[in-house]
C-alpha cells in the first residue's frame, strides 16, 4: 500500500475525494488555497491532515493528487514557483484530476519528466454526488505501470476506472463526456418545458422516461432539482463553461450542439448580476424561462 498521499485542492469534489481515501486506510495530507472552504472541513473531519503549504503537503508524498480549476490553476499548483515540481520527492507520481484538456496535460507531463517526476491525467465525472459516494468515473491517461500503482487509490474514489491510453487520453475522453453532459442538459430542460406546456406533472418525466431509452444520469439526478427549483451546485455553470471553452478550442470540428449548450449556459451566467455562473448546471432551465 502506498504510504503517503498528498491531495491538493479541497473544493466540492476534492474534499470528499480526499476523505474517501482516508476511509479506505490511506494516509493523506492535503492543502487548499482557501482554508475556509467547506471541503477543507469535510476532509479534516474524515482524518485528512491539513497542511499550510504545498511544500508541507508533498515533501514526503509518493503520490500527489491535484484537483483544482482551470489550466492556469493546475500549472500554478504543479509547475509554479511554489508548486509541486519544486518539492516533490524524486520519481513521485503526480495525478491531476482536474479538467484541462489534452494539450495542457501533455505539456505538464513533459515538464515533470525533466524533473524525474511521473504524471497521469485522470479527470472525473459523476459530480458532487459521485465524489461523496466514491462512485466517480475516472478517465486516465498515462503509462500502464503508473496506472497500476494508482489503481487502489482510484478505487477509493471511483467505480468505473479506465486507462484510456497515453498521457492526454483521459482528458480526450473527458472532453467527449462534457459534450454529452452539456447536450443532455439541453434535452432535459426542453423536456421539462414541453411537459409544462402540455400540463404534465414533470415528476412523471423523471419517473417514466428514466426507465426507457431516454434515461440518463442528468434526468435521474438533476431532473428532480429542476422540478424543485433547486439551483444549488453539484457542478457549477462556470465550470462547465470552462470545460466547453477548452473543448471548442481543442477541435476544428463543427459542433452545433455543443455551441448551443455553451450559448444557453452563458445566458444563465449573466443572470442575477452575473451570479448565475454559481448555479449548478441544472440552472440552464433559467435560459428557457421568460
Amino acid at each position: 500500500m502506498t504510504k503517503q498521499i498528498a491531495f491538493l485542492g479541497l473544493g466540492v469534489m476534492g474534499g470528499p475525494m480526499s476523505a474517501n481515501l482516508v476511509r479506505q486506510g490511506f494516509s493523506v495530507t492535503a492543502w487548499n488555497r482557501t482554508p475556509t472552504n467547506p471541503g477543507v472541513a469535510i476532509a479534516a473531519e474524515a482524518g485528512v491532515t491539513i497542511a499550510s503549504s504545498i511544500q508541507d503537503a508533498v515533501s514526503t508524498a509518493e503520490v500527489i493528487f491535484t484537483c483544482v480549476g482551470d489550466i492556469s490553476d493546475v500549472k500554478e499548483v504543479i509547475l509554479g514557483p511554489n508548486g509541486v515540481i519544486n518539492f516533490a520527492p524524486s520519481s513521485a507520481l503526480i495525478v491531476d484530476m482536474s479538467t484541462i484538456g489534452s494539450v495542457a496535460a501533455k505539456e505538464i507531463a513533459t515538464e515533470l519528466q525533466q524533473h524525474n517526476l511521473r504524471f497521469l491525467d485522470a479527470p472525473v465525472s459523476g459530480g458532487d454526488i459521485g465524489a461523496q459516494k466514491g462512485t466517480l468515473t475516472i478517465m486516465v491517461g498515462g503509462d500502464l505501470a503508473d496506472f497500476q500503482q494508482a489503481q487502489p487509490l482510484f478505487a477509493a474514489m471511483g467505480k468505473n476506472i479506465r486507462l484510456c491510453g497515453p498521457v492526454g487520453s483521459g482528458q480526450a475522453v473527458k472532453m467527449c463526456n462534457q459534450a454529452l453532459c452539456a447536450l443532455h442538459m439541453v434535452g432535459l430542460c426542453e423536456a421539462m418545458q414541453l411537459a409544462q406546456e402540455q400540463g404534465i406533472d414533470p415528476n412523471l418525466i423523471v419517473e417514466v422516461c428514466s426507465t426507457g431509452a431516454a434515461g440518463s444520469w442528468a434526468l435521474s439526478n438533476l431532473g428532480p432539482k429542476i422540478i424543485a427549483s433547486d439551483l444549488d451546485p453539484g457542478f457549477m455553470i462556470k465550470h462547465i463553461l470552462k470545460d466547453l471553452r477548452i473543448l471548442l478550442e481543442s477541435t476544428d470540428q463543427e459542433l452545433p450542439g455543443v455551441e448551443l449548450s455553451d450559448r444557453l449556459f452563458k445566458i444563465v451566467q449573466q443572470l442575477d448580476n452575473e451570479q448565475g455562473e454559481l448555479y449548478g448546471t441544472q440552472g440552464m432551465i433559467r435560459a428557457y424561462q421568460k
